[in-house]
């Protein structure tokens, strides 16, 4: 990868390079003690990158390491993604954001909640509002995800067979279609909780460019970006630089290879997942950050106007409160304190509530096997880190790495 790697001195972009090198030295103990394979970390700074490290295996039990060129699973880093294809769109005058979603989807036409009574036998009642286009983009629809085992109506998602994923032989159009027959969390507009409504953008961004979501990825983000490795499966001739999945032992917390979870990405999958298909690699996805850092574009490349991504990445939540208090207190990528949520991004509103020493305006998501970014505007600066551990919340690599980030600049 002669194009991707450290292509600046630390101290000229603000950074301590002894400083920098406390990131390695802390994660190589996760590898060392066995609780991940192995990972890799970009760091840059006004478009540089500063740091650029890898350790251990991207699959322990063949012997291969990490290179610079290793294919991850990015699971829900997928969504900023698919949030961008929709503003794509938005921004060539396709939609509004307060549009019904039924306006082209029609099995959403008539919603109903969840009021009362067992999974099997549930009380509904009609939706007061419509599923508009920005309830999806902010994750305030009233859907959900199966896995999250919280709710009843997480419950019947399972029933129906969407729980990690979708029924056998379901396309997107049928995934959504299913959605659309389950009742609603509560209310459109009302709370937040992370959920299926960016797959179903996906499914929307569909219908309104008339291209499959992998064509129009193709066509329109990864192809102009340069962003050659990513997509929805990794080519079977490339499939020696994609990395292994792992699991902790729940009594050891050591990681231990999980490949009945590890074939996705090793094929074209059955229905295209806005919320949580893509494999890609530390590059490609410095490069997306650093297209959205330049305000929507990259080496002459413009995907967004930079009035477009400020729109994005602002706290859309009602009131700008937090997830604490807009959200449900269950899983997602990001911590609720101090956090909000804008179109696809998850947006710090208080670093302080937050409890790491970002900058208020810092947006950032991760993926479901514990990868994640950031863009820090105030700062400058971009941070990729990847890795392959099911599930995200195992151990507080996101955070810890955000401190060991900013300790290390200096200026």
């Amino acid at each position: 990868m002669a194009d991707f790697g450290i292509n600046v001195d630390p101290g000229e972009v603000g950074f301590d390079a002894q400083r920098l090198q406390r990131i390695d030295t802390h994660f190589r103990r996760y590898v060392d003690d066995g609780r991940l394979a192995g990972w890799q970390v970009m760091v840059s700074r006004r478009g540089k990158v500063a740091h650029l490290a890898s350790y251990g295996h991207a699959d322990r039990e063949a012997g291969r390491a990490v290179e610079a060129d290793t294919v991850w699973r990015i699971y829900s880093m997928t969504k900023p993604v698919t949030s961008v294809a929709a503003m794509m769109l938005w921004e060539e005058g396709t939609f509004e954001l307060s549009d019904p979603v039924s306006k082209w989807l029609p099995e959403f036409s008539q919603p109903r909640v969840y009021m009362g009574g067992p999974a099997t036998r549930p009380v509904t009642v009609p939706a007061t509002e419509p599923i508009r286009v920005w309830h999806l983009l902010t994750h305030t629809a009233g859907l959900t995800y199966g896995f999250h085992r919280i709710h009843v109506t997480d419950e019947i998602h399972r029933l129906r067979g969407f729980d990690l994923g979708a029924p056998e032989g379901f396309d997107l159009a049928a995934c959504v279609r299913g959605w659309a027959e389950l009742p609603l969390t509560f209310q459109p507009g009302a709370e937040w909780n992370y959920s299926v409504a960016t797959d179903v953008l996906g499914r929307l961004v569909e219908v309104l460019s008339g291209k499959s979501l992998e064509a129009f990825f193709r066509e329109r983000i990864f192809g102009p970006l340069g962003m050659k490795d990513t997509g929805f499966w990794c080519p079977e001739d490339q499939q020696g630089r994609l990395a292994a999945l792992y699991m902790p032992v729940p009594a050891t917390g050591k990681a231990i290879r999980a490949d009945a979870f590890g074939r996705l990405g090793t094929k074209p999958p059955a229905w295209l997942s806005g919320g949580g298909g893509l494999v890609s690699t530390t590059r490609d996805f410095s490069r997306f950050t650093w297209m959205l850092q330049n305000g929507g574009e990259l080496e002459g490349v413009r995907l967004l106007s930079p009035r477009t991504v400020k729109y994005m990445t602002r706290n859309h939540l009602p009131g700008g409160v937090d997830l604490a208090t807009y959200g449900r207190p269950l899983f997602a990528e990001t911590r609720y304190d101090g956090v909000g949520f804008g179109l696809g991004f998850g947006v710090v509103i208080d670093p302080v509530a937050y409890r790491v020493p970002t900058s208020a305006g810092e947006y950032h998501w991760g993926g479901m096997a514990s990868t994640a970014f950031w863009v820090d505007p105030a700062e400058e600066l971009a941070v990729v880190f990847m890795t392959q551990l099911l599930p995200s919340s195992t151990w507080p690599l996101r955070s810890q790495l955000r401190q060991l980030v900013y300790q290390a600049l200096v200026d």
